[in-house]
């Protein structure tokens, strides 16, 4: 028996999200299927975490256990030969057979993409959110400072997170604009459920002028998930990685 882990990049339009579930298509019973269908044995992948419903990824990780003698690396070969053109496995490996994704020290990144201009472009569609009314990126990047460091982030986290605890870390937050493009680069050791897309809800508000950049040290504090954000729509939201320590 060997440990293989998968480094994985979907599209995740039409998917409703990573984890199984009954009578709807999702990434993690695609990969099972093929998995299973490719090595004879019933294969049952863990991902390191799990996205919602039409969040794309480039380096989603996934392991799972086989006898199979295919060489670790041969793995995104093969199953690449198979899987739907939006899924495909960027990297495959052998790793340590208690190597567990979910139990390991990482860093996390996440970008959230937002398409600012009088129209939408069609082909950005299904990977940006819209904005047309005037933001002020400068006020959002003020913003963006008071999220870096520790702190109980349970007012930019869902009222369903089955999280133990709310306090997580962020390493890095950075916003980046070229043409209309504005990109949210965020990078922490563990994010919250529809953390990222409320910190991008709340970035945009104040790039809108709802709030002031000063706003999020005392949204924080209050741990009062009504004082943020919306919850930014799915689709401009990308895994784009993960480093493990």
């Amino acid at each position: 028996m060997k440990r293989i882990m998968l480094t994985v990049a979907y599209d995740g339009t039409n998917y409703s999200g990573w984890q199984i579930q009954p009578d709807k298509a999702t990434i993690e019973g695609v990969l099972n299927a093929e998995l299973s269908r490719l090595l004879g044995e019933e294969i049952r992948v863990i991902g390191a975490s799990r996205t919602d419903t039409g969040v794309h990824a480039n380096g989603a990780i996934a392991v799972f256990d086989t006898n199979s003698r295919i060489p670790g690396e041969k793995f995104s070969y093969a199953l690449n030969q198979s899987l739907p053109e939006d899924i495909r496995i960027r990297r495959s490996k052998e790793v340590a057979a208690d190597f567990h994704p979910r139990r390991m020290k990482t860093k996390k990144t996440y970008e959230y993409r937002i398409w600012h201009d009088e129209f939408p472009l069609p082909t950005n569609r299904l990977y940006t959110h819209w904005v047309y009314t005037p933001l002020n990126v400068e006020a959002m990047r003020a913003a963006a400072a008071y999220f870096i460091g520790e702190h109980d982030f349970r007012a930019f986290c869902s009222a369903h997170t089955q999280a133990e605890t709310t306090v997580r870390t962020i390493f890095d937050l950075q916003i980046a604009e070229q043409g209309n493009l504005i990109t949210i680069r965020v990078c922490g050791n563990g994010f919250l459920y529809h953390m990222v897309r409320i910190i991008a809800g709340t970035l945009l508000d104040i790039g809108q002028g709802r709030q002031e950049p000063e706003a999020v040290k005392g949204i924080l504090l209050s741990g009062d998930r009504s004082m943020s954000g919306p919850t930014a729509p799915a689709k401009g939201l990308c895994l784009i990685g993960y480093e493990f320590k």
